[in-house]
């Protein structure tokens, strides 16, 4: 979906009334890169050292990024690798966890001088599920998906457009590090019904 305003993207949100559940949503870029973002912070690096149970679905954004084909990613240095995640200013300098001596460059990027910005390429179109796992977008995989989640009749789900903005950022990162069911928590969960509009199903 498109950027609705310069502070917010635009989220199409797939929701079974019978259980009151978010199914999955539909995004753009905007969206994906804001989800890959929170692995920027030091909650990637906890990750790898505590293992990913007990981390709500932050381990599915680090899942996806690891297993989202190189064809969606602007750059495929940005998956996840494995190594000791420490990093010094000085090339001599001897790694505090492993203890070997550093022998890598690390080298700093602008991107604003990118052709690209951000993680994903904007031609494609995301699903994101309740869990926060993200895959490319096609009939196979909502197919797949409602058929994973006993959904019988694609037609009874209801299809909301919301804007989502930086406190909405805020709690999708929290309710990540809380719950399973991370789109539901946030945009279903308490939520007040004027944040939420319904859009007609062209």
């Amino acid at each position: 979906m498109a950027a609705s305003n310069s502070n917010t993207v635009s989220l199409k949100l797939f929701i079974d009334p019978n259980s009151n559940r978010l199914l999955f949503a539909e995004a753009g870029k905007d969206f994906v890169d804001f989800l890959f973002s929170i692995m920027l912070l030091p909650v990637g690096t906890v990750i790898r050292l505590i293992g990913k149970q007990g981390t709500g679905c932050i381990g599915n954004i680090y899942d996806s990024i690891e297993n989202l084909g190189n064809s969606y990613m602007l750059c495929s240095n940005y998956k996840p690798k494995e190594d000791c995640s420490k990093y010094m200013a000085n090339g001599f300098s001897w790694c505090p966890s492993c203890y070997k001596q550093m022998d890598l460059d690390f080298t700093f990027v602008n991107f604003r001088d990118k052709v690209g910005v951000g993680f994903v390429k904007e031609s494609v179109t995301y699903m994101i599920t309740d869990d926060l796992a993200v895959r490319p977008m096609s009939a196979k995989s909502i197919f797949t998906l409602l058929n994973h989640l006993n959904i019988k009749d694609a037609g009874d789900l209801e299809e909301k457009v919301i804007a989502v903005g930086a406190n909405e950022g805020v709690e999708l990162l929290r309710a990540s590090m809380q719950t399973k069911t991370v789109l539901t928590a946030v945009f279903l969960g308490g939520k007040k019904e004027s944040s939420i509009k319904s859009e007609p199903i062209h």
